[in-house]
């Protein structure tokens, strides 16, 4: 993942993060407020030799001191140290139980030892602290007795510092807790949103598909809750983002090259007939926004003077009709059935430059239809009379009528749709076409989200090219009445 990835992450998943940030802060609160207040109090003692009063007798002292000092320190805890403070503070503790409290530390170079007690009751830690200290000089001393006649010992405690009752506990330190609650809490949502991104397997940028296949994406359709409603955005709002978007994706099909070799012209030959060209409109599952592309597609691409073609070749599902608001009953099937001639079935919609032939009825063998002879010349009869067809065919996975469209055709647009497509379903989609011997011309991006982390650039596909205010403002200017402009182009193509 590169660092835009993680920063998108991070975009896509801060509630969670901050969910579990909260949860991190509330459970060391928690844990904090149901621990018992522990008081610490500490006392230290001093560890001197007993040695004449020149230098060197000074020096080795200190020496002795320093070399004695750990042994000193790990003798707080035996029971001929513990015993005497629990019998003088009349404790009812072990030796061991009481030795979990007291600790004793030796810093480095130095002839101090400080001895550290920890107690509920503030009282008792510094009492604890100061009577640990006493006992622990009266056993160095009958330790290091040498004369037993005068019974004096070289080496010698004093302490130095008394333990105070400590006004405040020592734990739980309340904002260190909180502190590192908050920590855990970051990093336990920022693991969880990265793991659930690395799992997640759904196409949501050009990255995801760009990581599948080499075709370029020549467009991105944004994502519209009322497309139900107004399927044709082109004719119905033409100024909103997602016609914008219509109409950025028709420009990069033009300069879409597919396999288009130019033919040397010399002298002795002429060039041969300009054929229009054919593109497979088709997807990996349903509900990938397909057919609304496909008509859009085919409205904007009209707008361009172009005669533009649009063939319902879905002939499981035909939704093309219903959608351009045209009679579908008689089309494509009846023409390659031989029943009626394609002139008579080709239907023009309104006064524009886009022609639509609808799928007709549903036949029990939609492939062997679609991967005809027949079929094959009347893809170059098409080619011949209009400058674009588009063949909304249906998805590859299901059936494997887009694939054997796409070999006699001049390419395939494969509709991807962010946040739904799956990354398998993607590949799998391109491998059926790369199967037959084709390629996918162009990726088609549809149900773009335009805000969170998975939105794209503004106005990376033209959307965004007019806001909603001066979209407002060139509808009054021109007059236009949205979907009232098409429905009267529906009933003019009807009639």
């Amino acid at each position: 993942m590169e660092l835009s990835d993680y920063i998108r992450v991070l975009r896509k998943g801060w509630l969670l993060i901050l969910v579990l940030a909260i949860v991190g802060v509330g459970a060391a609160a928690g844990y904090s407020a149901l621990r018992d207040p522990i008081y610490t109090a500490n006392s230290k003692v001093f560890v001197s030799t007993q040695t004449g009063n020149n230098a060197n007798d000074l020096l080795q002292g200190q020496n002795y001191s320093q070399d004695r000092i750990t042994s000193y320190a790990g003798l707080v805890n035996t029971p001929a140290v513990l015993q005497p403070v629990i019998v003088g503070l009349h404790l009812n503790l072990t030796p061991g139980q009481l030795a979990k409290q007291i600790t004793a530390t030796a810093p480095l170079n130095t002839t101090l030892l400080e001895i550290t007690a920890t107690d509920t009751d503030p009282k008792v830690a510094a009492d604890l602290a100061n009577a640990t200290a006493e006992s622990l000089s009266n056993v160095v001393q009958k330790l290091e007795t040498t004369d037993a006649d005068q019974n004096v010992s070289p080496v010698k405690l004093t302490r130095v510092q008394d333990a105070v009752v400590p006004l405040s506990p020592s734990s739980p330190n309340i904002p260190l807790n909180i502190a590192l609650g908050l920590l855990v809490g970051l990093a336990l949502g920022v693991a969880v949103a990265v793991l659930r991104e690395a799992l997640d397997t759904r196409i949501r940028t050009e990255h995801d598909v760009e990581q599948i296949s080499t075709a370029p994406i020549v467009g991105g359709i944004t994502f519209d809750p009322k497309t139900a409603s107004r399927p044709l955005i082109v004719a119905d709002d033409p100024f909103s983002n997602r016609a914008e978007a219509f109409r950025t994706l028709r420009t990069n099909l033009q300069f879409l090259n597919i396999g288009d070799d130019t033919e040397i012209v010399t002298d002795d030959a002429s060039p041969a007939p300009k054929r229009g060209r054919s593109f497979v409109m088709t997807s990996s599952l349903a509900q990938e926004g397909k057919s609304t592309t496909t008509a859009n597609l085919g409205l904007a691409l009209a707008s361009t003077s172009s005669n533009i073609l649009v063939v319902d070749a879905d002939l499981r599902r035909p939704k093309l009709a219903s959608y351009l608001g045209l009679e579908g009953a008689v089309g494509l099937t009846d023409v390659l059935l031989g029943r009626v001639e394609l002139a008579d079935v080709v239907q023009r919609w309104g006064k524009t430059n886009l022609y639509v032939l609808p799928a007709g009825r549903v036949p029990p063998n939609p492939s062997e239809l679609l991967g005809s002879k027949r079929m094959s010349k009347l893809i170059e009869l098409l080619e011949q009379q209009f400058d674009y067809v588009l063949y909304d065919a249906p998805p590859l996975l299901p059936v494997t009528d887009a694939a054997v469209l796409s070999k006699v055709t001049t390419g395939s647009l494969v509709v991807v749709a962010s946040g739904r497509t799956h990354k398998s379903q993607l590949k799998a989609a391109v491998s059926l076409i790369e199967q037959v011997g084709s390629s996918v011309g162009g990726i088609i991006m549809t149900m773009v989200p335009t805000k969170g982390p998975d939105a794209y650039a503004y106005g990376r596909y033209g959307y965004g090219y007019y806001g909603e205010e001066e979209s407002d403002k060139r509808k009054k200017r021109f007059g236009f009445r949205g979907s009232k402009k098409a429905e009267a182009a529906r009933r003019a193509a009807r009639a």
